[in-house]
């Protein structure tokens, strides 16, 4: 009789634990990131009354009696399952669609988390508004370029930061020179480069149709400086341009002339575009073409001004672009994700924060998107997987779990008082 009260005794805490994790689960139902849990149980020990007993004779096998001796809890597991993504429009908000975490440390401590809720810091760091605890991921070099093998650290949004000016180098002449126009018929465009101060200095391209009997298909050109920049002077211009007959740069008579535009201004000088050079100073003509139609060309060259970083835009890669007040837009870093061989076995720290342990195993760190990891929505954030659904079928079931354990002692107590009664 005692047996069925103490393994009364073990359902009613087991079924209290049940509810203890299914209050929870209920609680977070508007956690962002979080991830409900479910209890597993698993009986206890048996007392053996008869042993099993192998065939004998003629009398075959016999099977083992045993009671059981009550319930426990077996595990308290936790589901990593997606959650609905949620739009915020916050450009610092991103979840994560697939499995994998976000990297945040506190300066040595590494956590981990699937709440997305960032936002930048005073200093520019990436982080958890919450905790304070940073972002970590990989920040890119002066060109652009980031070592993803590297050890991870935090990542900065510079937001006002300047950047240096970009000289020009390389400049594009193309567009339409009438093939129908009549001998010295001009055509003009405005080439814009930059110095190495940032400064912008206007050139003015003309071409010049050749006389037929002089040369076929042919057109000089000359360059000459804004009259208004007096900071600068050309030193070289000028060359001829040859055509086939099928409209196109002729390359066995390439483009000749050149332009050195020299400054006074401070900055370095002469930036030199030449035709017949290759990279970091060109004059490329070959998309120039001569057709009969309207003479349009156009010319542009590389190169910028300094500029300041104004915002930002994170890719679903986790790449991190930087967009510039002069247009230049450049990868300033890369959010790193962590992944894991048992999610399951990470233990909660709070704050939405998981840690590592022995058995979720050392966290793999890597760019979204590869092995294993999702990809990052960003202007998103990912809700609570809690199914209220589930947590309230779950409910009943628990308290009619509890009430049926707390029936098994009152009848318990029941026939031990008509024991009693025997003596009366």
């Amino acid at each position: 009789m005692l047996r069925s009260m103490f393994s009364a005794i073990s359902g009613l805490r087991a079924h209290q634990v049940m509810m203890d994790v299914i209050g929870n689960n209920i609680a977070n139902v508007n956690t962002v990131g979080f991830k409900s849990s479910r209890v597993s149980f698993q009986d206890i020990l048996s007392q053996n009354f008869r042993g099993p007993v192998a065939p004998s004779g003629a009398l075959d096998s016999i099977n083992p009696a045993q009671i059981g001796l009550g319930v426990t809890v077996a595990g308290i597991d936790v589901i990593h399952t997606q959650g609905n993504l949620q739009s915020t429009g916050k450009l610092t908000d991103m979840a994560i669609q697939g499995d994998g975490f976000f990297v945040l440390a506190n300066g040595t401590l590494q956590s981990y988390t699937r709440d997305g809720g960032f936002d930048v810091a005073v200093d520019g760091a990436l982080v958890n508004p919450s905790s304070g605890l940073k972002v970590q991921g990989w920040t890119a070099d002066s060109s652009g370029n980031v070592d993803t093998t590297a050890a991870v650290g935090n990542i900065s949004i510079p937001i006002g930061q300047r950047t240096a000016a970009v000289p020009s180098s390389v400049s594009t002449i193309q567009g339409n020179l009438d093939a129908g126009a009549a001998d010295g018929a001009t055509a003009s465009t405005t080439l814009t480069v930059y110095d190495s101060l940032g400064i912008s200095h206007a050139v003015r391209l003309t071409f010049t149709k050749v006389a037929a009997a002089t040369a076929t298909n042919a057109w000089t050109w000359d360059a000459t400086p804004d009259p208004a920049d007096t900071s600068a002077t050309i030193a070289a211009v000028g060359g001829t341009l040859n055509f086939t007959s099928t409209g196109l740069i002729d390359g066995t008579t390439p483009p000749t002339g050149t332009i050195s535009l020299v400054l006074t201004n401070g900055a370095d000088t002469p930036i030199d575009f030449d035709p017949a050079a290759g990279p970091p100073a060109t004059l490329d003509f070959s998309k120039l073409t001569q057709f009969n139609g309207l003479s349009e060309p156009s010319a542009a060259a590389n190169g910028s001004t300094s500029g300041s970083l104004v915002t930002f835009a994170v890719g679903n890669t986790g790449e991190i672009t930087g967009v510039y007040s002069n247009g230049q837009t450049t990868r300033i870093g890369q959010i790193a994700m962590a992944s894991f061989q048992n999610p399951a076995g990470l233990i909660r720290g709070g704050g939405n924060l998981f840690s590592s342990s022995s058995a979720s195993g050392a966290a793999a760190i890597g760019s979204p998107g590869t092995g294993s990891r999702g990809l990052i929505t960003t202007g998103s954030l990912e809700m609570s997987n809690v199914d209220l659904a589930t947590q309230f079928t779950g409910m009943i079931t628990a308290q009619r779990g509890f009430q049926a354990n707390g029936r098994v002692i009152t009848t318990s107590d029941e026939i031990l008082q008509e024991l009693v009664n025997l003596k009366r």
